[in-house]
């Protein structure tokens, strides 16, 4: 995340999030130029910020005529703000306000989430497009235009009014993070635990700014909850392990019991889609077992879910809930009604669930044809081998 707290840090000091992302970038080509020649620091961030801030005073120099806004920048640059910590704005932390300040109301829901998470959640097109469900040039196009409106309002901190009002898209945001580091998109990793950090810790940091807000609550409680399987996602040697095949001892029992107390806190002040989410999570983690999964209550949850917050992704979801609390055949039927959504036209976990339903239903051969059109469809390696060997495991 080193690449992201530099865009935010610097982005509070040029006012624009495009002339940020440069300096950014070239003070990683600095290091990659310096460090294999000089070595690399023994504390490579304060290193990457100061040069940063070097370069975003040279490129000031350059391009400004306020000789005011230069002095500003300078002393900043010569400590007389360290990391942000001691801004006089009501949120305190770098990251957190640059989300809040790309959530302007001039951008679209969605440009405002593809823009963040390029510069903050450090994903590449190719993965916001594939957490979209979209096109990668669409999703292109989305950061693009998001920067070149945003170039044309400036940063501006919001007011905690403001704050409130952007709060959907931030909270938005932080979960497409964290989602990205729990189940990445592509590459040879199962996981990117350090976006699950980072995640949470931006949620935690939410958490003591809007102490009042349900929904806050609910999305710490559900990335805490899921979070806590991280140890027993994959064996010794890397391999993924699925939920039901999971060692529950090496579950994070300090993450459930924060996660839990969390989602307390949410049902207590009203609570909405992440809370409901969270509370699906609770029950994995309150099973000692996988047996001991109460699938009816997580089944009428996602029946709650969907009327709350319907998607393609959620009504899957549930389809996954319907067969595992003992109706395969209706699950299945949830999922041949989304045939015809576009989104999942090439989303892998659409085959992958069919084919789970359909092996409940002991029509293997089909079941095993499923996992093979998965397997070509997730651009993951580990999950591709996940699917192939469940395809082998059925043929």
């Amino acid at each position: 995340m080193d690449g992201a707290h530099i865009v935010a840090g610097i982005a509070r000091l040029v006012n624009d999030v495009g002339l940020a992302e440069e300096i950014a970038q070239d003070t990683l080509v600095i290091a990659l130029e310096q460090w294999p020649r000089d070595g690399v620091p023994d504390d490579p961030g304060p290193w990457l910020r100061a040069t940063a801030r070097h370069r975003a005073i040279d490129v000031i120099r350059r391009r400004t005529r306020y000789a005011e806004k230069l002095r500003l920048f300078s002393r900043d640059a010569e400590g007389g703000v360290e990391d942000g910590t001691d801004l006089d704005d009501h949120i305190g932390d770098d990251l957190l306000r640059l989300i809040f300040t790309a959530a302007h109301p001039v951008l679209s829901t969605e440009g405002k989430v593809a823009l963040t998470l390029r510069l903050l959640g450090g994903l590449s097109t190719v993965e916001i497009a594939r957490a979209f469900l979209i096109p990668e040039a669409t999703a292109a196009q989305r950061i693009v235009r998001a920067k070149r409106m945003l170039s044309g309002v400036g940063f501006t901190m919001p007011t905690p009014a403001e704050t409130a009002e952007r709060l959907g898209a931030v909270l938005g945001v932080v979960y497409l993070i964290f989602n990205e580091g729990y189940s990445a998109t592509s590459g040879t990793d199962w996981a990117r635990p350090a976006l699950c950090s980072e995640a949470m810790r931006l949620g935690r940091v939410l958490a003591g700014l809007l102490p009042d807000e349900p929904e806050v609550h609910g999305l710490v409680a559900l990335m805490e909850l899921q979070a806590s399987r991280l140890p027993a996602r994959t064996d010794a040697d890397g391999r993924p392990v699925l939920l039901g095949d999971q060692d529950r001892r090496r579950w994070d029992r300090l993450l459930i019991r924060r996660g839990l107390a969390a989602l307390d806190r949410a049902e207590t002040l009203g609570g909405g889609p992440y809370t409901l989410q969270a509370a699906i999570a609770a029950c994995h983690a309150r099973a000692v077992s996988s047996d001991d999964t109460d699938w009816g209550r997580i089944a009428a949850l996602y029946e709650v879910l969907v009327y709350v917050r319907p998607s393609p992704v959620v009504r899957l979801n549930q389809a996954v809930a319907v067969g595992k609390a003992g109706d395969p055949a209706r699950g299945l039927r949830i999922v041949d009604a989304l045939s015809a959504e576009r989104a999942l036209r090439d989303y892998p976990q659409r085959p992958a669930v069919r084919g789970e339903l359909l092996a409940q239903l002991d029509r293997t051969p089909e079941a095993a044809a499923e996992f093979r059109r998965a397997a070509t469809l997730t651009h993951n390696e580990s999950e591709r081998t996940l699917f192939e060997a469940r395809a082998a495991e059925l043929g």
